[in-house]
C-alpha cells in the first residue's frame, strides 16, 4: 500500500512537473509567437512605407530636377534675341556688282512705277516718253565736257542766239550742292563764254537766285531738282528757252548712291518731272540725257 501510494505521488508529481514545464514552455512560446506575429507585419508596413517615400522623394526630386531645366532652357530661349535677316542696301548690291551706265528704259521705268499708285491707267500711258525724247546716253567713259559736246555739237551756235531772262538752254540736274560746284568745274572745257549758274538751297536763299536770273542772260543753270523745282513753281525760272536736260544719272556718292536712289532726291527729281519737264518732252522742245 505505501509503494503503490508512493508511485502514485511520483507520477502525479512527475505528470505536474511535465504538465507546469510544459505549460512554462507553451507560455514562453505563445508571447514570442504573437510577437513575431506582430512584429512581421509592422515591419513590412515600415518597409513599403519607407520605399514608397524613397520612390516618392525620388521622384519629387527627379521633377524638382527637370523643372528648373524646362524654365532655364525657356528663358535663355526668350533671353535670347530672334535674329532678323539684314535687308540688303543699296551699297551691299553696288559693292557685288559692276555699275551699269543708265539708259532711257531705266529712266521710264522709274517714272511708271512712281506713278503706278497716283495716276490712272491712262494717265500712265501719257507718261510713257518715245525714243526721240531722249539723247545718247553717257557709257562711262565721258567726261562732263565731252558728253555735252557730242549731244550738243552745235553749241557755240545756241548760245549765242539765247537772250532770253530767267530761262535757260541747259539744264543739269544733280543730287547735292558739292556735286553741283563739281560739275560747274567740269563745264569749263564745253561752255566757252556761256553763263552757268548754281542753282542749290545750300547757303543760297531762292530770292537771289530769282534776282540773278532776272538781271542778265543764264545759259546753263546746275543744281538739284528740289531747288529747280522750287524755282519753276516761283516763276522764277522759266522753261521756254530750255532744250537740254541732263542728269546726273551715273555718279554715286560714298554709299554708291545714285541720285535717284535717295529717297528725299528722288521724290524732288519725280516732282520736277511733273512741273513741265515731261511735257516739254512730249512737244518734242526739250531732250533728256542721262550722263
Amino acid at each position: 500500500m505505501g509503494d503503490d501510494l508512493g508511485d502514485e505521488w511520483w507520477t502525479h508529481e512527475g505528470n505536474s512537473g511535465v504538465s507546469d514545464a510544459e505549460e512554462e514552455t507553451q507560455t514562453e512560446k505563445q508571447p514570442t509567437e504573437k510577437t513575431n506575429a506582430k512584429i512581421k507585419p509592422e515591419k513590412r508596413k515600415r518597409v513599403t512605407e519607407k520605399t514608397v517615400k524613397a520612390k516618392k522623394t525620388k521622384k519629387n526630386e527627379q521633377k524638382e530636377c527637370i523643372i528648373p531645366q524646362k524654365k532655364e532652357i525657356e528663358d535663355e530661349k526668350s533671353a535670347k534675341p530672334k535674329r532678323k535677316r539684314k535687308k540688303k542696301t543699296i551699297t551691299d548690291v553696288l559693292s557685288s556688282s559692276e555699275p551699269k551706265p543708265g539708259c532711257p528704259a531705266d529712266l521710264q521705268s522709274l517714272v511708271t512705277q512712281y506713278f503706278s499708285d497716283k495716276r490712272s491707267v491712262i494717265e500712265q500711258e501719257e507718261l510713257k516718253l518715245l525714243d526721240s525724247c531722249f539723247l545718247s546716253s553717257n557709257d562711262l567713259t565721258h567726261t562732263l565736257s565731252s558728253y555735252l559736246k557730242q549731244v550738243c555739237p552745235k553749241w557755240s551756235k545756241i548760245q549765242k542766239q539765247h537772250t532770253e531772262k530767267s530761262s535757260v538752254v541747259l539744264l543739269i540736274v544733280c543730287s547735292s550742292a558739292l556735286r553741283t560746284i563739281e560739275l560747274i568745274k567740269q563745264l569749263t572745257a564745253f561752255k566757252g563764254e556761256a553763263k552757268a549758274l548754281k542753282l542749290f538751297a545750300k547757303h543760297i536763299k531762292i530770292e537771289e537766285q530769282v534776282k540773278l536770273l532776272q538781271k542778265g542772260v543764264t545759259h546753263i543753270g546746275v543744281g538739284t531738282p528740289g531747288r529747280i523745282s522750287a524755282l519753276i513753281e516761283k516763276e522764277g525760272l522759266g522753261l521756254q528757252a530750255l532744250r537740254y536736260v541732263v542728269l546726273d544719272w551715273n555718279w554715286r556718292d560714298q554709299k554708291l548712291r545714285r541720285m535717284v536712289d535717295v529717297p528725299e532726291v528722288k521724290l524732288d527729281f519725280m516732282k520736277l518731272l511733273e512741273n513741265g519737264i515731261l511735257n516739254g518732252c512730249k512737244e518734242d522742245k526739250i531732250k533728256i540725257g542721262l550722263f
